[in-house]
């Protein structure tokens, strides 16, 4: 099987109802990002944080995958796919693929703020973490995100899958957000790229590019096209 390795943003999930990480104006579901998604916001008021990850749990419950998420699950079926997503919502996983790399956290896990290592997945019965909830250590929990500021440790792993790809798709991310954005620049000469979206997306490396300007869903559906094609030449 060729190896099919695609980097998901935020504009994978908006079909789904979930709102994007940079809105307009700086706010994030009202909030200024440096308060609810930076280690200095978490130290400065770690209850506004809980509290808005908490919220962010309650919502995710509320929500499904949408076609396009299916769509890539179903191209298991002829593909080895490889997903490196920079959304911390688990929609990727509920839609069926088996390979899905959080960049930047998931939503559902908390870790220990000590610890980081100690990694703790919730359940729909046990959705939120309060003040005083610790870890078998005895040190609080906070969210597995990676904040602003704080480095991503699953980079290397996705630097290494890239190399490795026969095909790169790109959908729903503004290329914009470092170190996710450089990924592109990992890719073998000569390796088709895809790129799915509907806005206008700049990227460094367009040696091989196909540009499918449509949303996530529409875009996954003509790509599923264009792959099966691919697969029998």
């Amino acid at each position: 099987m060729k190896k099919l390795v695609i980097l998901t943003g935020a504009g994978m999930s908006a079909e789904s109802g979930i709102s994007t990480f940079r809105d307009s104006g700086g706010l994030w579901e009202n909030h200024r990002i440096e308060d609810v998604a930076t280690p200095e916001g978490w130290k400065c008021n770690p209850q506004l944080v809980l509290d808005f990850y908490n919220t962010r749990r309650k919502q995710l419950l509320e929500v499904t995958p949408n076609a396009g998420h299916i769509g890539l699950a179903d191209i298991q079926q002829q593909f080895d796919v490889q997903i490196i997503t920079q959304n911390v919502d688990n929609l990727h996983e509920r839609a069926g693929s088996t390979n899905v790399i959080h960049l930047h956290g998931e939503l559902i896990k908390v870790r220990s703020d000590r610890f980081p290592e100690l990694i703790y997945t919730l359940t729909p019965e046990k959705i939120t973490i309060q003040l005083g909830e610790v870890c078998e250590k005895g040190a609080q929990l906070r969210p597995h995100i990676v904040w602003f500021g704080e480095a991503v440790p699953m980079i290397e792993e996705a630097q290494r899958i890239v190399q490795q790809a026969d095909i790169l798709v790109i959908i729903g991310t503004s290329m914009k957000v470092y170190p996710a954005a450089s990924l592109i620049n990992y890719v073998r000469s000569g390796v088709p790229i895809f790129l799915i979206d509907p806005n206008n997306v700049v990227v460094s490396n367009n040696e091989n590019l196909t540009t499918i300007r449509k949303s996530a869903s529409d875009g996954v559906a003509d790509l599923k096209e264009i792959l099966m094609m691919l697969d029998k030449s």
